[in-house]
């Protein structure tokens, strides 16, 4: 368990606006090719060390949605050349537009998210 830094004052520890920031630029990442996806990413590790723990668990599950799904956009980028690869990358499109809008409601709820490690939801 983290503690809090205790510089920050605590109306900052628990404040959303940066993960929503993070999900946006992981969804914007959809339409600018990822572009926004990897500024999302640096502010997660960023914002990560110093947040809430609720607010880690959001953090943790947006920068292990970009790992994965560089992974997923590598693969998906080489099975092009067969023809499948066009279905997986459509497929990684709505996997992330899910993850991200799952993840905005729980923080939007003010809570945690539960299983920020998985790799499915």
């Amino acid at each position: 368990m983290t503690h809090p830094d205790p510089a920050v004052p605590p109306a900052l520890q628990d404040d959303k606006t940066m993960p929503v920031v993070v999900y946006a630029l992981t969804l914007a990442g959809l339409i600018t090719g990822g572009v926004t996806s990897v500024i999302g990413v640096i502010l997660a590790y960023v914002s990560r060390k110093g947040a809430a723990e609720w607010l880690q668990s959001h953090y943790t599950f947006a920068i292990r949605t970009f790992w994965l799904s560089l992974l997923f956009a590598i693969i998906g980028g080489a099975l092009t050349v067969v023809g499948i690869g066009v279905f997986l990358l459509a497929a990684l499109g709505v996997w992330i537009a899910v993850r991200c809008i799952i993840g905005l409601s729980y923080l939007l709820k003010g809570q945690a998210y539960p299983t920020p490690t998985n790799w499915m939801l």
